[in-house]
């Protein structure tokens, strides 16, 4: 069957270095042939509860081994798979709109299995089922809106990781019910190498794995980078180890970026851009401390239309479980993402859905977070725009606090410090000041 002989390929390093590590779960590790043989008892399980080809699964579960293994299971079996992980709040929602007929609850340590009395059917599922190809089901973040549900094809996303590469030692960031995460882990398996997890991804947890088990890539969000330097979780721990951290999924602020670069001055940084539909693009950076970066690669085309990003992947999803499709006539993907350009590099500048219009001046918001959090006492800031019957609408800015201040305070200083800094249009006319965190689970910037 075709998907056996993907899954095969996947592993086929995996089968050559059997004695190797292959996950760090709870301070254990696991070897690949320990891995692969709880893959195998995976597949007689399915089978003895009948899970067949083309059902829909959703594992509820983050990156332990057993999960890890049903994961490829499910896979190999040409399942369609939903993966939720503990940070999702609204499982069953998910689940009734991804139609899951079977669900694997992996948390804990449990593994059960049940069914629901859902039959799935639609188009994108009818599609996977005629090919015999295994799917995957994975919900934006939902950080600027209603999350939508994209459906892949797994055959064209296991493609990408049939050429060999460096055999690394990665730590999961970013989470199973990720396309980074996805991407990280078959990465790592496809090539041999190691995967250390962690069940806090707070700055000290990651760095005190990072030291702990030799840690080489870091793949990770401009936010957690942004709470790293706060925490100055780096002077506790060696770090050493580290040898590259990528970073992508939201805009990287300059100042981040430059003094990231300087707390860790002998790891280099990475930007990397992908989406949910899409997969994660291979990118270089155009100099170490650049947030210009050229994307694509072999299986992608890039085209700026209007000033937006459109992108044509192999990898590209099927579509949309909830929403209408996202693509041109002619197959592009619309990413949304407005874009500046210079050569056969980008500068990533926001979601046009999230660009302020005041008065017809265009604000990024990114840009307004950058020199609010370079500010002393700003541990985080998230700006929308709101509507205004003058000039259209205004800024906003949400931030968090550690100086105490209230908001009349905290706008009086701002004023002062953006002045010269930003243009007046761009400065925000209204500050809430926040005491819960301004991140979701997947480390990005809520904005709703």
């Amino acid at each position: 069957m075709m998907m056996q002989g993907a899954v095969e390929r996947l592993l086929a390093r995996a089968n050559e270095n059997r004695t190797s590590p292959a996950i760090v779960w709870q301070e254990r590790t696991f070897d690949y042939d320990w891995l692969l043989g709880e893959m195998s008892r995976w597949s007689e399980r399915l089978t003895q509860e009948g899970v067949q080809s083309g059902d829909v699964v959703s594992p509820w579960a983050d990156f332990s081994p057993p999960a890890v293994a049903a994961l490829l299971a499910l896979i190999e079996r040409g399942c369609i798979v939903v993966p939720m992980t503990a940070a999702v709040t609204q499982k069953d929602e998910f689940c009734e709109l991804a139609q899951v007929e079977v669900i694997l609850e992996l948390d804990d340590g449990a593994q059960t299995i049940r069914r629901t009395e859902t039959r799935a059917s639609h188009p994108l599922y009818d599609r996977l089922r005629t090919d015999g190809h295994a799917g995957l089901v994975l919900f934006s973040s939902g950080s600027t809106g209603k999350s939508k549900a994209a459906v892949h094809d797994f055959v064209p996303l296991l493609a990408k990781f049939e050429v060999p590469r460096h055999v690394r030692r990665m730590l999961a960031f970013l989470l199973f019910d990720h396309i980074g995460g996805i991407n990280t882990l078959l990465y790592v398996i496809s090539n041999a190498g190691c995967l250390v997890t962690v069940t806090d991804r707070n700055p000290d947890s990651v760095c005190k794995a990072i030291e702990s088990y030799k840690v080489e890539v870091l793949p990770t969000t401009p936010t957690f980078l942004h709470l790293l330097l706060l925490s100055e979780a780096w002077t506790r721990h060696d770090l050493s180890s580290l040898r590259l951290v990528t970073y992508g999924t939201e805009v990287m602020p300059e100042n981040t970026l430059r003094r990231i670069r300087a707390a860790l001055p002998d790891v280099d940084f990475q930007q990397t851009y992908g989406l949910s539909e899409l997969g994660i693009l291979r990118s270089k950076s155009k100099a170490p401390d650049s947030v210009w970066v050229r994307i694509g690669g072999e299986g992608f085309e890039t085209r700026v239309r209007d000033g937006l990003l459109e992108i044509r992947a192999r990898s590209a999803m099927l579509g949309y479980l909830n929403a209408p499709s996202p693509f041109t006539d002619d197959g592009w993907f619309m990413t949304g993402d407005a874009v500046e350009v210079d050569g056969e590099y980008f500068r990533i500048l926001g979601r046009r859905s999230e660009i302020i219009n005041v008065g017809g001046e265009k604000v990024f918001p990114a840009e307004v977070e950058t020199v609010l959090e370079s500010m002393p006492g700003v541990e985080g800031a998230a700006v929308t725009g709101e509507r205004s019957a003058i000039t259209g609408q205004i800024v906003v800015a949400r931030v968090r606090l550690s100086t105490g201040e209230d908001a009349a305070e905290f706008r009086k200083r701002m004023r002062s410090y953006c002045r010269g800094v930003l243009a007046p249009y761009k400065v925000p006319q209204k500050v809430i000041v926040e005491e819960a965190a301004l991140v979701g689970p997947r480390f990005k910037k809520i904005r709703r």
